[in-house]
Formats: C-alpha cells, sequence, structure tokens
C-alpha cells in the first residue's frame, strides 16, 4: 500500500500541515475503503481526522512530547498494517484508543524496567489497569463530543468553539464579528446550537 506514514504521521502529529480537501468530509467507512485502496489524501484525512485522539492518550499517561511523537507514530504504523482486517469502520476510534492505551503500557512497563531493574516484582501491570480504564472512559468521552461537534453545522460548530472551547472565553461582540451576525442575536443561536449538540451528544450515548 503506497501510503506516506512516518512523514504524514510526523507532520500531522506536529500539527505542521492540514490535508484539505474533500477526503475530510467523508465518513470512516469511505476513508477506510480509500486507505487500502492506496489513496494518499484519504489517508491523510484519516490521520487528520483522529491525531488529537491518537495523542492524547500518551498525554493522558503522563508521556512527554518526544514520546507521545513516538506512540502516535507507532499507532499510525499498525493502523496502516491492520486497516485492512478492519470489519467495523464505526469502531475505529475505540480501535485507536485501544491501541494507543496498549502501547502506552508497554512503553511505560520498558520504561520502568530500565530505571528500576532490580524491582521488577512490583509488577506495573497489577497497577496500571484502573488508570487505564478511566484514560479509556475520557478519551472515549472527548471522542463522542467532537464527533458531535463535528456534526453541527459550520456556524454553530464555531460559535459553540469560540465561547466554550477557547480561552480566554470571547466576548459576544468578538463572536458576532467574526461570524457575521448581530450581537443580539448570539444567545438565541447559542441556546439553539447547544440543543443540537445535546441531541447529538445524547444519541452518542454520551
Amino acid at each position: 500500500m503506497p501510503i506516506r506514514v512516518a512523514s504524514a504521521g510526523r507532520q500531522l502529529a506536529e500539527r505542521n500541515v492540514a490535508p484539505l480537501g474533500a477526503e475530510l468530509a467523508w465518513t470512516d467507512t469511505r476513508l477506510v475503503r480509500e486507505c487500502s485502496n492506496g489513496n494518499e489524501d484519504a489517508w491523510d484525512a484519516l490521520i487528520e481526522k483522529y491525531k488529537r485522539l491518537i495523542y492524547s492518550i500518551p498525554i493522558k499517561y503522563g508521556f512527554n512530547p518526544d514520546d507521545a511523537n513516538d506512540i502516535f507514530q507507532a499507532v499510525c504504523l499498525e493502523l496502516l498494517s491492520e486497516l485492512p482486517k478492519l470489519r467495523k469502520p464505526k469502531a475505529l476510534p475505540k480501535w485507536l484508543i485501544q491501541v494507543a492505551s496498549h502501547k502506552c503500557f508497554h512503553r511505560r512497563r520498558q520504561q520502568q524496567r530500565t530505571e528500576v531493574p532490580d524491582e521488577v516484582e512490583q509488577r506495573p501491570e497489577e497497577t496500571v489497569p484502573s488508570q487505564t480504564e478511566q484514560i479509556l472512559r475520557e478519551a472515549e468521552d472527548e471522542q463522542k463530543l467532537q464527533d458531535a461537534l463535528s456534526a453541527l453545522a459550520p456556524r454553530c460548530r464555531q460559535l459553540v468553539e469560540m465561547l466554550f472551547f477557547e480561552e480566554p472565553a470571547r466576548p459576544y461582540k468578538d463572536v458576532a464579528a467574526s461570524l457575521g451576525i448581530a450581537t443580539g442575536s448570539i444567545g438565541f443561536i447559542r441556546q439553539r446550537c447547544l440543543e443540537r449538540l445535546r441531541k447529538e451528544l445524547v444519541e452518542a450515548g454520551f
């Protein structure tokens, strides 16, 4: 499969490159099919879609950026090799979370063996599951929220992100100016967009 793996993965992990085009709007089913057919743009779009999810896992485990990038690359490589075997593309987010968590666990165990070779008896795997379960739940919830936001109309998504995800939060007049709407209409539009977001989250089982 002639797809750029290392270069595309590294660039996207570092957020230096963002693929543009219709591929970003494709469903996971179509992206997986196109990737399996060797479509490099589809691969870039797939990584762009899930790079935050993949990268968030090692960060939640407390790895530094260099280790997180290495784990990101490892997940991308496994995704490339396993993609043709993926029978349910809708399960891709959960699969990515599990693979990333698995690689984090093994990397941490390798580090512990290197740092304290005389204390293997501590069996780090006995203390990791509770942390892993929490991280998996957090990552799954975050992905559900991201998917719900992506399902909103562009103006709704932009408004919600500017009001609730930017720090510091933007004043209504700045949001209105960015979206080209009247300041007085922000409250009504905000409520309508939040209702749509809530509906998407409920349907996703959030």
